[in-house]
């Protein structure tokens, strides 16, 4: 549907790209739990498929992310949980780049801490990660609802529920590709754009500084992380033991195992 609305197709990509976007019980990707998942795959030849799934996340939602979503603890009582359909969710996401709106800061942390939870590792080293809204805060600097009405000139009805977000964000998109000239429509140069700070783990717990793994918070914010393991190797202990991301503490470990076979 979305791709009829331009006259020639304007994502040029190589691999299938997943939008998708994601209700939960709460903004903390560490603690809260999917409620609400829809995707919109994209192949190369601009062919679409659509899935949406609604999970038990085993938890009561807060009154206040209800306010938000619309969805309800009666809503998904009899739905199963992400760890009855992962594998399923898994496989249609796994060939394919990832795209959504401010998915970089809180969709794709929310789905990798998912799939680890249940023993699926769903690495992002080697994907494109297409964020709609760094593209359109590099342009424009507004948020979904503002974006939709400016890029597509129309009002987001039922903003929030993921489906309504996902095809919205799809659209937005498209319509970016085709008023900047300058933004290039290849997946890797729609990554790039997304992706101005290249971190290392979904919680941007270390970053890339000068080519090097380095910790982007605390006391060694700004030290590569070689570094620092070899000088206070009690800190791998620490993030290990504390409250970080399960991506966050799975990537040190590959860091640390990585630097002792050099």
């Amino acid at each position: 549907m979305s791709q009829d609305l331009f006259s020639a197709p304007l994502l040029q990509i190589s691999k299938p790209v997943a939008f998708f976007d994601i209700e939960s019980t709460g903004t903390d990707y560490v603690k809260d739990r999917i409620i609400e998942l829809s995707v919109i795959i994209v192949d190369p030849s601009g062919k679409e498929s659509r899935k949406t799934w609604r999970f038990n996340p085993g938890m009561p939602i807060p009154a206040e992310a209800s306010a938000v979503h619309g969805i309800y603890d009666e809503d998904v009582i009899t739905e199963p949980t992400f760890a009855e359909k992962a594998q399923e969710v898994f496989d249609l996401m796994q060939p394919c780049d990832l795209a959504g709106f401010n998915s970089n800061r809180f969709d794709i942390p929310l789905l990798l801490e998912e799939f680890l939870r249940v023993g699926l590792n769903f690495p992002i080293e080697n994907r494109n990660l297409i964020d709609v809204h760094a593209i359109f805060a590099a342009f424009e600097k507004r948020n979904l609802e503002a974006a939709y009405q400016f890029y597509c000139q129309k009002t987001l009805v039922n903003a929030h529920s993921a489906s309504a977000d996902v095809e919205a964000t799809y659209e937005v998109l498209l319509a970016q590709l085709k008023r900047y000239d300058a933004l290039k429509k290849d997946a890797a140069s729609l990554h790039e754009i997304s992706n101005q700070e290249r971190f290392i783990d979904s919680g941007r717990r270390m970053v890339y500084l000068n080519g090097r793994p380095a910790f982007n918070f605390g006391k060694y914010k700004g030290r590569f992380v070689d570094e620092v393991l070899q000088t206070d190797p009690g800190y791998y202990n620490w993030m290990m033991n504390a409250d970080f991301a399960l991506h966050t503490k799975q990537k040190l470990s590959e860091l640390r195992n990585q630097f002792k076979q050099r």
